[in-house]
């Protein structure tokens, strides 16, 4: 067990030192399982690892769904999105700030990627929150806070990660976040009234749109709802797989492209390359942290953490609560993706025989994820805003975030209470 910590240890440091996160865990996963093993029985493993992952047929609906965002993402919906949510509801005082959800939230739903979320909408949605007096703190607070949607909307980026990593089904995971997707949704909304309602400088009402106006932006993305209907129903319903899924999602954006009058040579290979290179990218992370995870069971730290929650008889609500201490902290100090690979396979395997549901897991810490990206010191988002409008102090977006961060935790609270609300869809599911 002392050898798991020496490595958890060992992979922080490098990490901090700037090593990339694959190549620590994979080094420090085959060198200590080597220490406990030999080093014939280190190098076997690790490749016998690589090549399971590598040649796992349900992992080619990753690269698929980075293709279908990554084109959605390159044809310019974000604007037409956005214009869309203005025109229902940006008269209203906060309007612009509600539009900003509403369109991020559609737009998580494509791209699946939270940061890909926040970098797009302030392009889109800060110039226009500006241009209307809004305070820098809601409309900053508010892009990068409602860009984290892009890690619970399907096809999610994170829930993908997840469902690899515990070996869960990816359909589930993804119905299962629609629930809580649209939960923190309607949070982030609540935020923003609250926060105007308290100061009415902070968001003045926008212009007032006509109904034939209203119908007229509605009518320019109907092709994407269109397509997100097609993917989630026919997940939902059982007509395909997520792997179907996402060949599927893939083909559509494509067509959706085309009838755009936007496909070209250089888009599509462009939207290829970028989609590729993000797979390659998560792969070699996956790859290091299936070897660094091996390398725990091995060590027997899995085990002695089950052992020791079972003779301490500590409710499953404790165990929650511990683990959530521990995302609070690693979300001060790292990225998404490396708390992922290190934390999880050392937790499911603990919640697991307490009985814990695994679906609601995913969407547990894919949910603790998203507080990491809008809370001090890392907040990801927050810096991804920061980049996109330098003129922005990181203490601006940061207050702009609280009301945020408390919808993500009331969610989170609600998540916790109430399991069903992760459970309940996928189990309806055929």
């Amino acid at each position: 067990m002392s050898l798991a910590l020496v490595g958890f240890g060992i992979v922080l440091t490098l990490a901090f030192f700037g090593v990339p996160l694959c190549f620590a865990m994979l080094v420090v996963g085959i060198s200590m399982f080597a220490e406990l093993r030999g080093a014939g029985p280190a190098l076997a493993m690790a490749g016998q690892t690589i090549q399971a992952l590598a040649t796992n047929e349900g992992l080619s609906v990753l690269p698929m769904f980075i293709l279908m965002g990554t084109l959605i993402y390159k044809t310019g919906l974000a604007e037409e999105l956005y214009d869309a949510a203005y025109g229902l509801i940006g008269h209203k005082r906060g309007g612009l700030a509600y539009a900003t959800v509403l369109a991020s939230a559609a737009f998580a739903s494509m791209s699946g990627s939270s940061i890909a979320t926040a970098a797009t909408m302030a392009k889109v949605a800060m110039p226009p929150m500006r241009q209307r007096h809004y305070a820098d703190s809601l409309a900053s607070g508010c892009v990068s806070s409602a860009g984290t949607l892009g890690c619970l909307l399907p096809p999610s980026l994170p829930l993908l990660i997840y469902g690899i990593i515990a070996q869960q089904d990816v359909a589930k995971l993804f119905i299962a976040g629609i629930v809580p997707g649209v939960l923190l949704a309607t949070l982030f909304m609540v935020a923003v009234l609250w926060t105007v309602t308290r100061d009415r400088t902070k968001g003045p009402a926008g212009q007032a749109v006509s109904w034939r106006d209203r119908r007229r932006r509605l009518g320019k993305i109907w092709g994407v709802l269109l397509l997100f209907g097609v993917v989630v129903g026919g997940l939902y319903s059982g007509i395909f797989t997520a792997t179907e899924a996402g060949g599927v999602g893939a083909m559509g954006a494509v067509l959706f492209t085309l009838a755009r009058r936007r496909l070209t040579w250089n888009l599509l290979s462009g939207a290829m390359i970028e989609a590729g290179s993000m797979t390659a990218t998560i792969f070699a992370v996956a790859f290091g942290g299936m070897v660094f995870a091996n390398f725990i069971t091995m060590s027997g730290l899995t085990a002695y953490l089950v052992a020791t929650i079972t003779a301490l008889h500590m409710p499953v609500l404790g165990v929650i609560l511990f683990i959530i201490l521990i995302y609070v902290v690693l979300g001060s100090l790292m990225e998404a993706l490396s708390i992922m690979l290190l934390t999880v396979p050392v937790f499911a395997a603990v919640l697991a025989p307490l009985g814990v549901n695994m679906t609601w897991f995913g969407i547990f810490v894919v949910m603790m994820i998203e507080i990491g990206m809008i809370h001090p010191p890392m907040g990801m988002n927050v810096f991804v805003v920061k980049a996109m409008v330098p003129d922005l102090s990181v203490a601006t977006i940061f207050r702009g975030t609280i009301p945020f961060l408390a919808a993500n935790l009331l969610a989170l609270a609600l998540l916790v209470t109430f399991p069903a609300l992760a459970t309940w869809l996928p189990n309806l599911a055929h």
